[in-house]
């Protein structure tokens, strides 16, 4: 069902080049969000169903601050935000931008390199993912040197091994009680066919739900859910 409501934009303030701004992956799902969270479901999702909502690799916080001010609106939709990130100096911006929009820590901010310092109290908690990972292929390691700034694009050899790191732990984390998904963003400059097999591998079914194209590129937001549960 699609949305009539209008949810405001998030206001957000990157002045670290370290922090990922927000561009057109970032507004296909802010868009989508905005387009299927309704009163009742999100994306035929039922509200009452989704309790606990990750962004991983949080950036800016644009993600997590629009489901704050769609909570603010909509009284059916009561789920606990988190956001992570590998940067502290990326969270700071995050929070600072959290409260740039009127709130104060409503958001459950994580510091961890993807689910590796998450807590064991964590386990099978998340309804809904989102990930916008870097995406990027890596031509040549020694061409690239590694830095924090880095972080942002570098999707490795590839642009799918950040992707593949997060897929083998996801499960841990996913609430498979009410077959928690997960959203996230992928580049025709990927590889697609080794991306769409260990999908498979793993035990989850892909669909891309929204396609833009940009300049030399296409992006997709893919929807994943396991299989069998």
């Amino acid at each position: 069902m699609k949305n009539n409501q209008y949810y405001r934009d998030p206001k957000i303030n990157c002045e670290s080049d370290l922090i990922y701004i927000p561009s057109d992956d970032t507004y296909l799902i802010t868009d989508f969000i905005k387009e299927k969270l309704n009163t009742n479901s999100f994306d035929d999702i039922k509200l009452e169903n989704i309790k606990n909502v990750l962004d991983m690799g949080t950036g800016s916080g644009i993600i997590p601050i629009l489901l704050l001010i769609i909570k603010k609106e909509n009284r059916n939709f009561k789920a606990n935000i988190y956001a992570s990130d590998i940067s502290e100096v990326v969270l700071k911006c995050a929070k600072n931008n959290e409260l740039l929009n009127g709130f104060n820590s409503q958001i459950n901010f994580i510091h961890s390199d993807l689910f590796d310092s998450f807590p064991n109290s964590l386990f099978s908690k998340f309804d809904i993912i989102f990930f916008n990972p870097p995406y990027l292929p890596l031509l040549d390691d020694s061409e690239f040197p590694k830095n924090e700034k880095d972080l942002c694009w570098d999707g490795g050899k590839g642009g799918i091994e950040i992707f593949i790191r997060f897929l083998n732990n996801v499960k841990e984390f996913l609430n498979l009680t009410h077959k928690g998904c997960i959203y996230y963003i992928s580049s025709s400059r990927a590889d697609q066919n080794t991306l769409e097999r260990i999908n498979k591998e793993k035990g989850f079914i892909n669909k891309i739900i929204e396609k833009k194209h940009f300049f030399f590129e296409d992006i997709f937001l893919n929807k994943l859910v396991l299989s069998k549960i």
